[in-house]
Formats: structure tokens, sequence, C-alpha cells
């Protein structure tokens, strides 16, 4: 039987256990480019023990930024601080992992701190965003955007693989694709932002066509012995938008495309949400087990599964088959740490370099010492 701590193969690529730090947008980037910043973050959560660490999304053009202090892979010049962040997860004795993706209409935004308002297209900061067909996303997010012709669309298609390429180059050995949280690949799937009449369009089936050949350009360069993954965007939590069972129905056709791991998420194309359960604990777990049961791909999940106890258990039950952790990695780089002793790990510091581990092994001192809180107090 599986638990948190057991290690997982995909393709040919063998984490030391089952905790993933998630991509999460981090604003310091300078021309799309990575620095020491990010060398220190995804550094650190390595040598805190985390199994699998993501930087944040990636975007593959300049207009699938965030914002523009967002990380990018459209340019050779952007790979030297890639590398680096993959060489120091590497030495930590963690996999680097690589999240490619686009904003489609949630790009060009301020700030979360200054605000997270969409900039409009003559601001300096500011760009025309795209989407699969010209509905503004409402909200904060109050300017026109342009349905993307069928060109453009293969224009997206080559930068993924042109990205991968890159990813490749910098020392990555895990590549997802970010089609959830309202960006360009889940705007695509859901009826909400995609109202097109042609291929791209209409039907479940068409509505993925986008996906598949994402997913298919990407293959074609992504080495077979490298996993390949997808965050999807698997539930809208409208009544006119992407249902559960959709979601279930399209990861079994981009199975068989060659997706490795589903990383199940949520649509998030309107703000129009009904009963979106955010603030329960690890409520995406029965959902992968679902898929993980009846399609017999691996899956991982996030949303609030940051209990030690409540992630341990869903991959004990082999529900799941990794846990992404987002801000309880922002939290403590030593998440790892801190749950193998609340759940009892014979060795919780052999999860760090030995050469930190040394030392919290043969210099004990009175409890507390370390700096460390009591274990069993969650």
């Amino acid at each position: 039987m599986p638990d948190l701590f057991s290690p997982f193969v995909l393709k040919g690529v063998t984490l030391r256990n089952r905790i993933v730090m998630s991509p999460m947008t981090m604003y310091r980037s300078v021309d799309g480019r990575m620095g020491d910043f990010h060398v220190m973050l995804m550094g650190s959560r390595a040598a805190g023990g985390f199994g699998l660490v993501f930087p944040e999304q990636i975007a593959i053009t300049p207009d699938g930024r965030t914002g523009t202090h967002c990380a990018g892979i459209w340019d050779d010049s952007q790979i030297e601080g890639l590398t680096r962040v993959a060489a120091i997860i590497r030495d930590m004795g963690a996999v680097p992992a690589i999240q490619l993706g686009h904003t489609g209409r949630k790009g060009s935004e301020m700030k979360p701190w200054d605000g997270k308002l969409q900039l409009p297209p003559d601001h300096p900061d500011g760009w025309q965003v795209r989407g699969p067909s010209a509905i503004t996303y409402g909200g904060r997010y109050t300017y026109p955007v342009r349905a993307m012709t069928v060109e453009e669309i293969h224009d997206i298609h080559r930068a993924y693989a042109d990205a991968a390429r890159r990813a490749l180059a910098a020392g990555f050995e895990w590549l997802e694709m970010h089609f959830a949280h309202g960006y360009l690949g889940a705007s695509f799937f859901s009826p909400l932002a995609n109202q097109r009449d042609d291929s791209y369009g209409g039907s479940l089936e068409n509505r993925l066509r986008f996906h598949r050949e994402a997913l298919d350009a990407v293959r074609a360069v992504w080495p077979e012995r490298l996993p390949l993954t997808m965050r999807l965007g698997s539930d809208d939590f409208h009544a006119e938008g992407v249902q559960f069972d959709d979601a279930v129905w399209a990861l079994g056709e981009l199975k068989r495309h060659g997706l490795d791991l589903a990383d199940l998420s949520l649509g998030l194309n309107t703000d129009a949400m009904t009963g979106a359960p955010f603030n329960e604990m690890a409520f995406m777990v029965e959902r992968g087990a679902r898929v993980r049961r009846e399609l017999g791909i691996p899956v991982g999940v996030s949303w609030n599964p940051g209990i030690p106890q409540e992630a341990d258990r869903a991959i004990r039950e082999e529900k799941i088959d990794l846990v992404l952790l987002g801000r309880p990695a922002l939290a403590n780089p030593h998440w790892p740490v801190w749950a193998a002793r609340e759940l009892g790990h014979n060795d919780p510091f052999a999860l760090i370099p030995p050469d930190w581990s040394w030392w919290l092994r043969t210099r004990p001192g009175p409890e507390g010492s370390l700096g460390w809180p009591p274990a069993g107090k969650v």
C-alpha cells in the first residue's frame, strides 16, 4: 500500500514521494526571465523535501502572461534562468517540473496587491486579450476580448511545441499544460467562453479540439520517457458551463492522445458559480478517485489537501497518486518534514539534504529547541 512518502514512478521519472509544490505566480520576472528569487524559492522547497517542484505557470507567448512581471518561455534568452531553476531543484533531490500556459482573456492584469484589475490594451503594461470568442469574462476583467482566428490557434499550438523544446533544453523532466482557471485552454473547453461556430466550437468534441491538437504538438517534441500531464478545468460550477462528466470524457480522449497524468482543477470561467466548495477540505480527492477508477490514469489534485493526515489518507486509499500544495508550500518550505513528523515517519530528516539532516539528527536538544513544534498538534 502506498503512502504520502512512497516513491512514485511515471514513465522514466521517479519521484521520492507523492508531495508536489504546485505552480504559483510570483510576479518576479523581468521580460519573462527568471532570476535569483526563483532559484531561491524552488531550491528551498526542493531542499525542504518536496518530490516534484513546479515554478509558476510559464507563458508560451508574451500575451500569455498574467501580467508583465510573469515568467515566459517564448524566447531562447529565457532558457538560462529556467536552466538555473531546474538545476537547483535537481541538486536538492527533487524532480524539476514546468507548467506551460496562456492566460487568454484573463491576462493583462495588475499585480494582485496592486488591485488585480485588468489593464486596458493601450496601457504600457497591458495588451489586447484573446479568447475563443469575443466574450468578456466580466467582474474585474472588463475589456473586450478578440476572438482568435484558426491560424492564431495553430500558432498557439506551435508555440506550445516551441516552449516544450526550450523546457527540455533547460533540463525539466516533467511537463504540464495548464488548461484550467479560466485561461485559454479552459475557455476553449467551456461553452461559457466558447461560442464559435467552426470546428473549435459547439459540440463537446469540437471544444476539446484545442486541447487535443496542443497535446499532439507537444507530444511530438517531448520525449516519450518523460511525463506529459495536463491541469484540466474540470467543473465550472455553473449550469451552462463545463460539468464534471464532461471532464471525465475529455480525459479519456486525452489519454488516447498521450496524456500521462491528470491534474484536476476547476474551470473558473465565470465568477457566477453556484456551490463551489472552496472552503472544503481536499474537495477534489473524490473527483480524482473517480477519474483514476474509471479511466485508469494517474491523478493529482490540489485545493486544500494541506493537512498531512488528509493528504496521506488520500494516497493510502489509492484515490489519487499525487498531492499538489500551493499555499502550504509558501507557508512552510519544510512541509514534507513537518508532515512526516505528524504522521510518525521513522526518519523525517531523511527528506532533506544529508548535510542538513546530519546536524538535525546528531545534535539533539530539549523539546522544541530545533525550531519544530511538538508533533501531533494537528
